[in-house]
């Protein structure tokens, strides 16, 4: 693969985290929101800090950013059954950790959600539906790409 492929491929992997928040992830906090589950309303427009940006503006990039995690650990996988477990087990577990141990107490949050258990399986359900939609978006994307180049 030549470096424009690769930089390509990266390329998008961030837009299909991006793109996998706005569709996944908070449409499946929707779906809780409205089951009563989730507490806390998709598409949230407060802004965040230092620039202002939107919440799910911010999510998604940070989507973005955890997909071109995805994109390094499995740039040359075979998709099949475990490229799907391994993106629902990535989704789930690794952005979620981040957000309980590192970004929670760094804007002064309670880690893991105040142990909340509806909280704690919300941001579950939620990451590993973003881990789907990001590994369903990249891989269509990439043999979108690899069609035209053809």
């Amino acid at each position: 693969m030549t470096q424009k492929a690769e930089l390509s491929r990266f390329f998008l992997a961030f837009v299909a985290g991006f793109v996998a928040v706005l569709i996944f992830h908070q449409g499946l906090l929707a779906l809780l929101h409205a089951i009563n589950f989730a507490s806390r309303p998709p598409y949230q427009t407060t802004p965040t800090q230092p620039f202002g940006v939107p919440q799910f503006l911010s999510g998604a990039f940070w989507g973005g950013i955890w997909g071109l995690v995805w994109a390094t650990l499995t740039l040359h996988r075979q998709v099949n059954r475990n490229y799907w477990i391994a993106a629902l087990l990535f989704g789930a577990i690794a952005p979620t950790l981040v957000a309980w141990f590192i970004v929670a107490p760094l804007k002064g949050l309670p880690i893991a959600g105040g142990w909340q258990p509806t909280a704690m399986i919300t941001a579950l359900l939620v990451n590993g539906a973003w881990g789907v939609g990001t590994a369903l978006l990249f891989n269509w994307f990439v043999r979108k790409q690899d069609e035209v180049s053809e």
